[in-house]
C-alpha cells in the first residue's frame, strides 16, 4: 500500500514539474473509449462511445480520432464513423462520438485503444497523439443462448396454458354440473313445502 501511495504522489510530482515546463496556452485531450452494452451479443447493435475532454488552456485543432480496432470478419458498421475528423475542442470542454456496430461471430475479443492526433494550439505544426483507454476484453454471446435467457417466451406460456387448461376446466364443469343439480333440487324442495 505504502509503494502504491509512493507512486502515486511520485507520478503528481512529475506531471507538475512537466507541466510547468510545458506551453502554458497548450490543449491537452484525454480520450475515453466505452462500450456501453451490457451484454455484447451477435447480430445485435454494439454501442461504442468515445469522449474526447480537452482539459488544455487552448483549443485542440485538427483532431482526429481513428480506430482500427474493429475487424471488419467480427463486426459490422451498422451508424457512424470508426474515423472522424474534428476542426476544434474548445478549452476545458469534451466531445462525445458514437458508433453503433454489429457483432458477426462468436467468442471472446479484445477492445483495444483507438488513438486521436491532433495540434494542441492554432500555432503549432506538430501533431500530438492522445491514445483512448481501453475496455479489455469481452465475450460475445450467440444470439440463439442470449433469447433463450431473455425472451419473455410468449409462446412457451401459451402451450402451457393450453395444456393447463383441460386439467383444470374439467374438475370446473363437474363442479359447475353438480352444484347446479344441488341448486335445482333444492329449489324443487322449497317449492314443495
Amino acid at each position: 500500500m505504502f509503494i502504491k501511495l509512493l507512486f502515486f504522489i511520485a507520478t503528481i510530482v512529475c506531471i507538475n514539474c512537466l507541466e510547468n515546463d510545458e506551453n502554458e496556452s497548450a490543449a491537452r485531450l484525454l480520450v475515453s473509449k466505452q462500450i456501453l452494452n451490457k451484454y455484447i451479443v451477435e447480430k445485435m447493435d454494439l454501442v461504442v462511445k468515445y469522449t474526447i475532454f480537452n482539459i488544455g488552456t487552448s483549443a485542440a485543432v485538427n483532431v482526429i480520432l481513428s480506430d482500427e480496432s474493429f475487424k471488419t470478419d467480427v463486426f459490422e458498421q451498422a451508424g457512424g464513423q470508426l474515423n472522424v475528423k474534428i476542426a476544434r475542442i474548445p478549452p476545458s470542454s469534451n466531445i462525445t462520438h458514437t458508433v453503433v456496430l454489429r457483432p458477426i461471430r462468436v467468442g471472446f475479443y479484445n477492445f483495444t485503444a483507438a488513438q486521436v492526433s491532433y495540434r494542441n494550439s492554432d500555432e503549432s505544426l506538430q501533431s500530438q497523439v492522445a491514445i483512448s483507454s481501453e475496455p479489455g476484453e469481452g465475450y460475445i454471446v450467440a444470439f440463439r443462448d442470449y433469447d433463450k435467457k431473455f425472451s419473455p417466451h410468449l409462446l412457451d406460456w401459451a402451450a402451457f396454458a393450453v395444456m393447463t387448461f383441460p386439467s383444470l376446466a374439467i374438475p370446473f364443469l363437474l363442479w359447475w354440473s353438480s352444484k347446479s343439480k344441488y341448486e335445482t333440487l333444492s329449489k324443487q324442495k322449497k317449492n314443495k313445502d
